[in-house]
């Protein structure tokens, strides 16, 4: 669904991304985690075109994103992604926010627009807040409207960049409840996060990125229970995150 090749990025004379190279198969979870500044948000802004790259390719269901003749707004209908700070619309109701891209992209009339939206909404449990606007809900209930949003749009991967990093510990949980939902559903996901419980219950795989490079990419089980085959780096940060 997602493949990486060699893809490299600088802002100015700083390299953010260093040869980044994976894949993302169809059905798989995988959960890109690291130190803050590691390049884990910019790579995965690359498979929208939300950030450029200068060098390498990535490609979306067999779609180059840096070709210039891709449709980027039918590329995006196809990955959809969940920000750190929701990004909804404010002056518009929770039904209009997951509407309006059905209706501008997907030319879906408004009636099957509102339909599925709240069908979607029902899914994530805030139908009865479907007319209520997104200064009227909490954090973890607006984050999980995006997540209806961008499902609103019948995508064939999602990408998650930092999910509930915003949000009180207490509506943690209610997005990662939505999130492991869908991964048992077989979604296609992408995550960056921190939440290094939600990546061992669900991931399939775990890249852990410093520095702009992939140190590690490998099964789950292996992150996590196989730590003395890791990299001196990424056994530094396991040792800090996980002795709590």
């Amino acid at each position: 669904m997602i493949e990486f090749n060699n893809v490299s990025k600088w802002y100015g004379e700083f390299q953010v991304l260093d040869s980044c190279t994976t894949q993302v198969s169809k059905g798989e979870v995988v959960v890109v985690c690291g130190p803050s500044g590691s390049g884990k948000s910019t790579l995965i802004k690359t498979v929208n075109a939300l950030e450029s790259f200068e060098k390498g390719t990535v490609s979306v269901n067999g779609i180059s994103v840096g070709d210039p003749k891709t449709d980027l707004p039918k590329l995006r209908s196809q990955a959809g992604m969940v920000f750190q700070h929701f990004e909804l619309f404010p002056h518009l109701s929770v039904t209009e926010n997951l509407c309006m891209g059905q209706i501008k992209v997907l030319k879906r009339n408004p009636e099957e627009a509102r339909i599925k939206a709240h069908a979607l909404l029902d899914r994530v449990g805030l139908l009865a807040h479907k007319d209520k606007h997104p200064g009227m809900l909490s954090g973890g209930q607006q984050q999980r409207v995006a997540i209806a949003r961008a499902l609103s749009m019948d995508p064939g991967v999602m990408l998650f960049d930092e999910p509930t990093s915003a949000l009180d510990p207490e509506m943690v949980n209610e997005v990662l409840d939505v999130m492991t939902d869908l991964a048992r559903e077989g979604m296609t996901m992408m995550v960056v996060t921190h939440e290094m419980g939600f990546a061992r219950r669900v991931a399939d795989r775990v890249i852990f990125m410093d520095g702009g490079k992939i140190i590690e990419d490998c099964v789950t089980s292996e992150f996590f229970d196989n730590v003395e085959a890791r990299s001196e780096r990424t056994r530094q940060f396991l040792s800090k995150i996980l002795q709590h």
